[in-house]
Order: C-alpha cells, then structure tokens, then sequence
C-alpha cells in the first residue's frame, strides 16, 4: 500500500481515523479516534514521535506513517451483509467475551460467517459497553475496543490488523 497522506492538526477524516487507529495502545485510547485532527491526536503524535527518536513536530507525514505502519493494510469494515471467516472469528470473539464487553442479555450468537442482525445487535451491545458510537458496523474504533486485561483488542481475537 502507498503511504498515505501528510496530515497535520486540522486535518479530518478516514486518514485521521486511520493514524488514531495505529496510535491506539501507544498514545491514545480507541475513544479517541474521532476522525478529527486535534490537539489531543497532535500531542498523542509528538509523544510517539519523541519515544521512537523522530522529529517532533505533531505531522504524520512520510517517517511518522513508516514508523506507525501507516502503509500496511487496515482490517476490513464489517457490517450487516458482510461474509466470510473475518465474521465468523468476530462471532466467535462476541460470543466468548460476553460478560467482558457484550452484555449478557445478547443472544448467543451462531457462528456461521454471516453478518446478519443478531450479529449486528451484538456489536451494538459491544460498542455500548465501550462507550462509543453504537451503529452495528465494525470499524476502526469498534477494532479497538479492549476486551481482556492483558491489552487485547477485538482485531487481536479476529486476526485483522490490530492498532499499536
């Protein structure tokens, strides 16, 4: 993948979304990728600038991306209609951190590699647990979301490029 695009205080968007993504773990927490370039993501840059010996000035250009792994590929965005084995390890993830970070009250979810909505509810519930933006799609900051005291996040348990 191409290095994406220098982005500064005041950028906005998926490519914001993406470097807070890769921050996640290192500087910021998964409630933070807003998709908006602020202070709190420009001092989270310049803390990992300081700590991996780049120049510090709260830019993610060419250097900042390499180092973060800006270039390497961003997990897929699941939603109702989505297929294949990237739902079912989420499926099977929901299902085994219920309690954790999915309430009990969704039903058990059937692993079946459909997307479907009782799937769709029980990444609401998840996404409710976590104090984000409850819309049933699995992105970047859904990817984020912890689920084990031991620094997991939920692309961890599936398999997908997982932030920091």
């Amino acid at each position: 993948m191409p290095t994406p695009p220098t982005i500064s205080e005041g950028s906005a968007g998926a490519v914001v979304r993406w470097a807070q993504y890769l921050l996640v773990r290192r500087t910021l927490s998964y409630d933070q990728i807003d998709g908006i370039f602020g202070p709190i993501t420009k001092a989270a840059v310049e803390e990992f600038q300081r700590e991996s010996g780049l120049v510090v000035d709260g830019i993610v250009g060419p250097l900042t991306w390499a180092r973060l792994g800006g270039d390497g590929p961003e997990p897929p965005t699941l939603q109702q209609g989505s297929t294949g084995a990237v739902v079912g390890r989420l499926q099977t993830a929901l299902n085994e951190g219920r309690g954790d970070f999915a309430p009990a009250s969704n039903p058990v979810l059937v692993v079946d590699n459909h997307f479907g909505p009782i799937t769709a509810r029980a990444v609401r519930g998840a996404q409710t647990s976590g104090g984000i933006t409850v819309d049933g799609i699995v992105g970047l900051q859904t990817w984020a979301l912890p689920v084990h005291a031991a620094g997991q996040v939920l692309a961890d348990l599936c398999g997908v490029p997982g932030p920091g």
